[in-house]
């Protein structure tokens, strides 16, 4: 978030912000220059502005559903489940440190609200001002937080099922009422009962993506992993998403690269379908909170998936031209990322401090 819940005053600064949406929070209280995660303040804006929008699209879909004219085409219902889970998804910590993406994914938001008015005949309604929460009572602040906090880490188990064909129409009914609560002038008695859905709703995210990952990759089975990290050349995958690394060993398969999980990609080893291939060689490093400490110096290709990322340091880029800026250009620009960008790879393997294949949703690394 990026209003001071005491004192809006300063907050228009653009080196100012307040965010205390986790537990990184700086002093337990709040991150008032930049974020403990990475996030500058202006990034911090950004994502006020996108929930501002999330939810002024939501308002839309409700005040459609309300007077019977939704009209809305099966592609166009689908695209908003997709923008809202991919809008919150978005602001959740140390998931997207990328201010032009986010003000894309604002366009996008806006273009579909703007299709859903038009659809169901109902008035375009204006982003919603998150101050109205920053400044509320605070009671309701707390109410309202929790239900913000709470389906912004559903979206994340609900993206991640996504991406592997598994939606439920009942929890994407749910993000948009959650949403367009956020814009009521309710109290406490209204508002309790939604944060209680939150958790119920919770429980049927995290068993939709349990199912969507056992009936995608096998059930988890105990296993152990090495961690050694072998001679050659070899990829390290860092985040969630389980797709990712699947379509990484895929298009790795048999040209001599190893790959090795980091983090949160840890428990990658135990599901069947990952653990069968024999280049997913074994886990490099610790916690995903010690990625810019453990990248700084790793002479290999670094895959950031979603979620649980630390932006790299500039450190990372530091190297002989032209390979720094090559190295540079690939890092702003993943769609680029070929099987030529691969051979350069290796043969400049002892070179690369930190290479961002590709930061997902959305982008897929092309190696073959």
């Amino acid at each position: 978030m990026s209003q001071n819940i005491t004192n809006t005053a300063n907050i228009n600064a653009s080196n100012s912000m307040f965010c205390f949406q986790c537990e990184q929070t700086a002093g337990c209280t709040g991150c008032t220059r930049a974020g403990v995660c990475g996030k500058s303040a202006m990034t911090a804006k950004l994502q006020d502005t996108l929930t501002g929008a999330l939810i002024a699209l939501a308002n839309i879909a409700a005040c459609s559903n309300k007077n019977s004219n939704n009209n809305l085409s099966a592609s166009l219902a689908n695209e908003i489940n997709h923008l809202i889970l991919e809008g919150l998804f978005a602001t959740i910590t140390n998931v997207n440190f990328d201010d032009a993406s986010i003000k894309n994914l604002t366009a996008r938001i806006h273009a579909a609200a703007t299709k859903t008015a038009n659809a169901c005949n109902v008035s375009i309604v204006s982003d919603y001002d998150m101050n109205n929460i920053w400044n509320a009572n605070e009671d309701i602040r707390s109410l309202k937080s929790l239900i913000l906090f709470g389906v912004r880490g559903m979206a994340a188990y609900a993206y991640h099922a996504m991406t592997l064909g598994y939606t439920d129409a009942s929890l994407n009914q749910f993000f948009l009422t959650a949403l367009d609560s956020l814009s009521k002038d309710w109290g406490m008695n209204e508002l309790l009962p939604i944060v209680m859905e939150v958790g119920r709703f919770n429980l049927t995210c995290m068993e939709l993506l349990d199912r969507a990952n056992t009936e995608t990759f096998g059930d988890p089975v105990p296993v152990s992993v090495s961690l050694t990290v072998e001679k050659g050349p070899f990829i390290v995958v860092t985040g969630h998403d389980l797709e990712d690394i699947k379509r990484l060993l895929d298009q790795t398969k048999d040209k001599g690269i190893n790959i090795y999980t980091h983090g949160e990609m840890l428990p990658a080893h135990a599901y069947p379908e990952l653990k069968k291939y024999p280049h997913l060689k074994g886990n490099f490093g610790t916690a995903w909170q010690n990625q810019q400490k453990e990248f700084a110096s790793l002479p290999a290709p670094i895959l950031f998936t979603t979620n649980c990322l630390m932006p790299p340091k500039a450190s990372a880029f530091s190297l002989p031209a032209p390979l720094s800026s090559r190295i540079h250009h690939l890092f702003h620009h993943p769609q680029m990322v070929t099987k030529t960008s691969l051979q350069s790879s290796k043969r400049h393997l002892s070179l690369v401090a930190s290479l961002r294949i590709s930061t997902l949703p959305e982008s897929m690394v092309v190696l073959a």
